[in-house]
């Protein structure tokens, strides 16, 4: 059955009463107390487990906020603490602000969730013309594009100068994996479209309706669009750590600045307490100048919050969360919770990550940042504060995180010594090193360039190979031989604890017809999409073209 919009609209607004229903009636037989002294605990707990330096935890319930707290110290060496006003890197916890504004565009009639991202993108295809003619922003939105996890990150994720412009021209060239709308797979690129097509549509930047039309109105005055934007004068940033050659340390974080749409913005968790609340409360902000104010429709928050993409879901959560379901909406992750539906989305840069959790059928919201890059303490927090909530029976978060990390980190480890146990350590390359020095091309990333080098750092250790992504300043390393025409690339670096494989393809007459890569690592972040790279010589590229003249 067809339905106009506006018997649409009337029938989300209808879903959002009766689910407002629900969540009062559910509301009323949960918990509204919690022992906070014991959840400052578990924090402490989970800090010291973790090696967490510092963190912010913002409890929303029954729109009042319960605890917006911080603990622990914003840098290792240095004295200053970390309170609820501390600045964080939210990472992908932007990516709902985004799917917020375009969801007051589209109450404002300027777009719709089902527009064709072309009509606003003219220059945005994928490698399918089937394809780029029937992708919307809902699905782009969706993570269902039929690309792998992360792919193209390396574009924009570390740190790089390419521009949204040249993201948006070069997708065309990433390889797809899927079938388009068939499986869902975390994609970084397609939010920072999505802030293109809220400029475009709003006449303005995507900072600038953002600030305008979201933080303004919910005064979220510490919020800053990019961590470049937050004043000089401001000294309470928490600053990142991560685990350097096994060390925790302060590291310069990527705050990702060129993401902007999916992942630039940084807060602290009274700020976030404020969002929280307007999640919650399905848009509407309260009384503003003697007028309702409402962001944006509860027709909106139904579609944002409504599945659009199945996930699977793991072992780990069906037996511990009793979770049946899982799936990505606009912005969120959706999955069931013991009974109760869980919005969520985690947040992550180098060195620093985050996760807002909320569960509307009793009115509750939580928050939690840190400045520290392992996600099992903010894992272990959430629990143990949604599970007082919900009355359920208590455990021990922190120790079955603890437990699941480190079988994780063994795992990630064993394979690491296990490829190097069985290389072949008597095998040398088949060319000179000179002849794998070249300046190569990859279609979606530009030039990488593999040079001959004899002095590193000022010490003399005879020719060695070193790669150099020239658009990302931090991607700078030493090719170390691994086995026959495999090297390892070690970064510099030691922060990115993203060391990988380089596969130099000869042709029968012996050149470096190209070269492929892969993370070194199953630990390495996912946004080092080396495995999506295809290098060819330039070189080799120019000798072509000039033969088809």
């Amino acid at each position: 059955m067809y339905l106009k919009p506006t018997m649409r609209s009337a029938l989300y607004l209808l879903l959002g009463l009766v689910a407002s229903t629900a969540h009062l009636s559910a509301n009323a037989a949960a918990q509204n107390k919690i022992n906070l002294n014991e959840v400052e605990k578990t924090i402490k707990k989970a800090m010291k487990t973790f090696e967490v330096p510092g963190l912010a935890v913002a409890i929303v319930k029954d729109n009042k906020v319960v605890m917006s707290k911080g603990f622990g110290l914003r840098k290792l060496g240095k004295k200053d603490p970390v309170d609820a006003n501390t600045l964080f890197g939210i990472a992908s916890n932007t990516k709902a602000f985004t799917t917020a504004a375009l969801a007051i565009l589209v109450d404002e009639g300027k777009l719709n969730w089902n527009d064709k991202v072309s009509d606003y993108l003219p220059s945005f295809q994928m490698s399918d013309p089937y394809v780029t003619r029937q992708f919307t922003i809902r699905d782009m939105l969706s993570h269902r594009s039929g690309l792998g996890l992360g792919a193209g990150d390396l574009m924009i994720w570390p740190s790089t100068d390419i521009t949204n412009q040249e993201i948006i021209e070069r997708i065309r060239y990433l390889t797809p994996v899927s079938g388009f709308r068939s499986e869902y797979a975390y994609d970084n690129l397609m939010y920072v479209m999505a802030g293109e097509i809220v400029a475009k549509a709003s006449g303005m930047s995507w900072q600038d309706f953002v600030r305008q039309r979201i933080l303004t109105p919910l005064k979220m005055n510490h919020t800053r669009m990019q961590y470049s934007l937050i004043r000089p004068d401001n000294h309470n940033v928490a600053s990142a750590h991560a685990p350097v050659d096994g060390v925790l340390a302060p590291v310069d974080s990527n705050f990702i600045e060129r993401f902007l749409s999916a992942g630039s913005m940084a807060s602290n968790v009274n700020d976030m307490s404020q969002w929280l609340k307007l999640q919650l409360n399905r848009g509407y902000i309260g009384t503003v100048n003697g007028k309702e104010k409402q962001l944006f429709s509860g027709a909106q928050s139904v579609e944002m919050w409504a599945p659009n993409t199945i996930q699977p879901v793991k072992a780990f959560n069906l037996e511990m969360d009793k979770t049946h379901f899982k799936a990505y909406g606009l912005g969120w992750g959706l999955s069931d919770y013991h009974g109760y539906k869980m919005v969520a989305h985690n947040g992550g840069i180098m060195g620093m990550v985050s996760r807002v959790t909320m569960i509307p059928e009793v009115n509750l919201g939580v928050v939690v940042l840190t400045n520290q890059q392992s996600g099992s303490a903010f894992n272990a927090i959430i629990h143990d504060i949604t599970n007082r909530y919900l009355g359920l029976p208590e455990q021990d978060w922190i120790a079955i995180y603890h437990d699941k990390s480190s079988k994780k980190t063994n795992s990630g480890n064993n394979v690491v010594a296990a490829l190097m146990q069985n290389r072949d350590a008597d095998s040398t390359p088949s060319l000179p090193l000179r002849d794998y020095a070249q300046p190569y091309k990859d279609n979606w990333y530009g030039n990488i360039d593999i040079t001959l080098v004899n002095n590193k750092r000022g010490k003399i250790n005879g020719d060695k190979l070193e790669m150099r992504f020239s658009r990302t300043p931090i991607l700078v390393g030493e090719l170390e031989h691994y086995q026959h025409n495999t090297f390892i690339v070690r970064w510099y670096d030691r922060s990115t604890n993203a060391d990988a494989l380089v596969n130099f393809h000869l042709t029968a007459e012996g050149r470096v017809l190209e070269v492929t890569m892969k993370p070194l690592s199953p630990l390495t972040d996912f946004s080092f999409d080396f495995q999506d790279l295809r290098l060819q010589p330039t070189l080799v590229q120019m000798l072509a073209g000039s033969e088809l003249h």
